[in-house]
């Protein structure tokens, strides 16, 4: 499955994703604008949560490949912020409730909610969110586009709970790891991408494409950021090195080490995993093993294929400036590994 895969250049002085982000900014300004009018409440706490939640941050890439979709064909209206503007919403409540879940403290250097305003908030304020979104899709007066991103969101739901069925189980087969990934992250990356195609009235086989391509876009973005979880440069990612493993989570690279690992190793692996808390040490000691495994290596493989079958998918539309640079951000997210 993981064979024949193209070797990837790096090139320090190309972000695809700037590019795409200023060819757009005008666009996602907007976005920004209407989710902010969107989630205008009387109830004062709601408004604080929203204040918070948009001032946090993030790249904002899924409403992005939205936009960019819809500018694969020179798209003309407003359809596309809006619909922008329930991608992300959408995605801002999981992480509200994946922040419960996880017992997080802190998103992108910030406090997260769960920890500023408890739990309780935090959960109400994500169900909030979703229920700004359907309003908005409601009023956009598509079924077509209704039913895709209601869909997406159950998918959401179901990845998260698959999850949890395996959380620290260190025997979780790599299938399994793919289908959580696919379900829980890019699921919403596909249909993001497939709503261009939708307010375009493309057929049925461009939407396909462009759902491939954002399918296997999120599976090379997740891939890589649990890799990096393991292998990145805080400075430049401002993702700390090993706080997927402090809070126990079985990503792909504690797949792949347990697999190559000694009978002597797994039962150490499995003992550090089965703890209610890990400590530096035993980060060190998997570091180790990641290394002497060659594992790393091993999970960015993996990511390249996704990457090239994301890239693949687009070469059924025109060769335009936009269709490159989505091209070339499948490509940049995965050698986000040095």
């Amino acid at each position: 499955m993981f064979s024949n895969v193209i070797p990837l250049k790096k090139n320090e002085d190309l972000n695809p994703y700037e590019t795409l982000r200023g060819t757009y900014e005008k666009e996602i300004e907007k976005v920004d604008q209407f989710i902010k009018e969107k989630l205008s409440s009387h109830v004062e706490l709601i408004g604080e949560m929203s204040s918070h939640l948009m001032k946090s941050g993030g790249k904002r890439l899924r409403p992005l490949l939205t936009i960019a979709s819809s500018g694969l064909f020179n798209y003309q209206g407003d359809r596309h912020i809006k619909l922008a503007a329930c991608v992300e919403l959408i995605h801002n409540a999981t992480l509200l409730h994946d922040d419960v879940i996880d017992k997080s403290e802190f998103r992108r250097g910030k406090k997260t909610t769960n920890n500023i305003w408890g739990n309780k908030n935090s959960i109400l304020a994500g169900d909030y969110l979703l229920s700004r979104c359907f309003e908005i899709m409601v009023e956009d007066g598509s079924l077509e586009v209704l039913k895709l991103l209601s869909s997406v969101s159950s998918e959401i739901a179901q990845g998260e709970i698959l999850q949890l069925q395996h959380e620290k189980e260190i025997e979780t087969i790599e299938k399994t790891y793919l289908e959580i990934i696919e379900s829980k992250t890019s699921s919403l990356f596909g249909a993001a991408m497939r709503v261009g195609g939708c307010i375009n009235e493309k057929n049925k086989n461009e939407k396909e494409a462009l759902s491939s391509y954002g399918i296997n876009l999120g599976i090379c973005f997740q891939i890589t950021d649990d890799i990096l979880d393991y292998y990145s440069d805080t400075a430049n990612f401002g993702k700390v090195v090993g706080n997927d493993f402090y809070e126990g989570k079985v990503t792909l690279p504690i797949i792949i080490l347990y697999q190559k690992s000694s009978e002597e190793e797994r039962i150490k692996i499995k003992k550090i995993f089965d703890n209610e808390e890990r400590s530096k040490e035993e980060l060190n000691f998997i570091l180790s093993l990641l290394t002497k495994y060659n594992i790393i290596p091993a999970c960015k493989k993996r990511a390249e294929y996704f990457s090239n079958v994301a890239s693949d998918a687009l070469n059924i539309f025109p060769e335009t400036k936009i269709r490159k640079n989505l091209q070339d951000l499948s490509f940049y997210i995965v050698n986000r590994i040095s």
